[in-house]
């Protein structure tokens, strides 16, 4: 080779070289949301600066909470990276860590995901599952056992997400929503709405994605939406059901379909061999994934108060860690409850600013298609409810399910029923009034 060819062969790489750097190095856009890291190690330093959105403490980092006289010590042994107490009814925030830190949320996502798309269709729409509703699941994702050319029906398909985590089940209402596409669209204007702006969605499951974050703050918001919902309620609090198996010849040549339990992943709800059935649990989602780790929001009551705890990414490996810091913090919060000064609240969604609901109204922002049922109906399809029995109760009766039923769910520690699936601040008040 020459060498003036030589000469302009280093000139072409260091120019490539020089250009890649440039674009290695160039300041993302602000529109860009950022890849979520790989890394699952909570001694990663959060940004210096998050959002305020719920009061100014929220956006700074590390433990924010107002100790005094009489208020319990936050526990020593709490590693997530990012967690927070609520008080689901008040909306203020009893304490928080690092609350606004945009973190990958794994499947606990799918609470903004059946929190958009629930009340669009009835529970008794069926649906016959084609190739492409499930073309676009992702490898290795957590799946209920849907399959191809079975039908089933949109009670059967929550059960799948709220139980099994199904992505599954997530694609086939995405499609049936016009699209995961469509869907996700919907999702980020959602949770725009309920401004849960440090939320960016690109898969409706919350399958690792890059840029795909949400934080323990907006996770909550997500929770706390969702449990103004009946259906809603009753999906995130149920501890086992029957779910439709395939379409299978028996020993006769007969085509039969049988059917098999799932059971919810949720253990402070189903319980494990190292974690017991908190007591006063009622859901609601769990996750885990490579970039998120293990992610949970729970929501518990006791003695009048209902609590709402969002733990994402303990550092402890200890099996079902997660759980176990929930379960923590939420003894704790019972405890501070009434003591302790909030740091923040969690604030209303958009079109719910301003509002007076009182107790005993159904009228307010959020009550279109309010009791929260899927389709906006009694389940029936008449568009009445009984206002004569309670909430639990016809939540339970309506369900259909062989499923121990969400009132076992909410009875079965102790004999304690909890009063969250039909209690009066979710039923009564579309928006809780926010104490000043």
């Amino acid at each position: 080779m020459s060498a003036s060819k030589k000469t302009a062969k280093r000139a072409l790489l260091v120019t490539s070289a020089t250009l890649l750097s440039a674009a290695l190095t160039a300041p993302v856009p602000a529109f860009a949301a950022p890849k979520p890291t790989p890394s699952a190690s909570p001694s990663v330093t959060p940004p210096a600066k998050m959002s305020a959105v719920g009061g100014e403490r929220l956006g700074q980092a590390g433990t924010q909470v107002n100790l005094s006289d009489g208020v319990p010590v936050i526990p020593k042994d709490i590693s997530a990276r990012s967690w927070i107490v609520s008080d689901a009814e008040s909306g203020d925030v009893l304490a928080a860590h690092n609350a606004h830190w945009r973190l990958p949320p794994a499947s606990t996502l799918k609470m903004l995901f059946a929190d958009t798309v629930l009340p669009k269709f009835p529970r008794t729409l069926k649906h016959k599952v084609t190739y492409a509703d499930l073309a676009d699941v992702g490898a290795g994702s957590s799946m209920v056992g849907v399959k191809e050319k079975e039908t089933y029906t949109v009670h059967d398909l929550w059960l799948g997400v709220f139980l099994r985590s199904g992505n599954d089940a997530v694609h086939v209402l995405s499609h049936m929503n016009g699209g995961v596409a469509a869907t996700v669209k919907e999702m980020n204007e959602h949770a725009e709405e309920l401004q849960a702006l440090d939320t960016n969605v690109v898969s409706p499951d919350g399958y690792d994605e890059p840029g795909q974050v949400s934080s323990a703050y907006d996770l909550t918001l997500f929770a706390r939406s969702g449990l103004q919902k009946k259906d809603f309620r009753e999906y995130c609090s149920t501890v086992s059901a029957k779910f439709p198996g395939e379409t299978k010849k028996n020993k006769k040549g007969k085509l039969v379909r049988g059917s098999f339990e799932i059971q919810n992943t949720n253990r402070l709800l189903a319980g494990a061999s190292d974690v017991p059935v908190y007591q006063g649990i009622a859901g609601v989602k769990n996750g885990n994934t490579t970039n998120a780790g293990a992610t949970f929001t729970g929501v518990a009551e006791r003695g009048g108060k209902v609590l709402l705890v969002t733990v994402m990414n303990p550092e402890k490996s200890e099996h079902n860690e997660v759980y176990k810091e929930t379960a923590r913090l939420l003894d704790w919060g019972f405890k501070a409850a009434g003591k302790v000064q909030p740091v923040g609240e969690l604030v209303a969604p958009k079109g719910a600013e301003g509002a007076s609901a009182q107790p005993g109204s159904t009228d307010g922002p959020d009550s279109g298609s309010d009791s929260g049922e899927a389709g906006g109906g009694s389940g029936d399809g008449s568009g009445k409810g009984d206002s004569s029995a309670s909430p639990v109760t016809k939540a339970s009766a309506e369900s259909g399910t062989d499923r121990g039923g969400m009132g076992v769910a909410l009875g079965i520690t102790g004999g304690v029923v909890v009063l969250l699936a039909g209690g009066a601040f979710l039923i009564n008040r579309r928006w809780p009034l926010r104490r000043r």
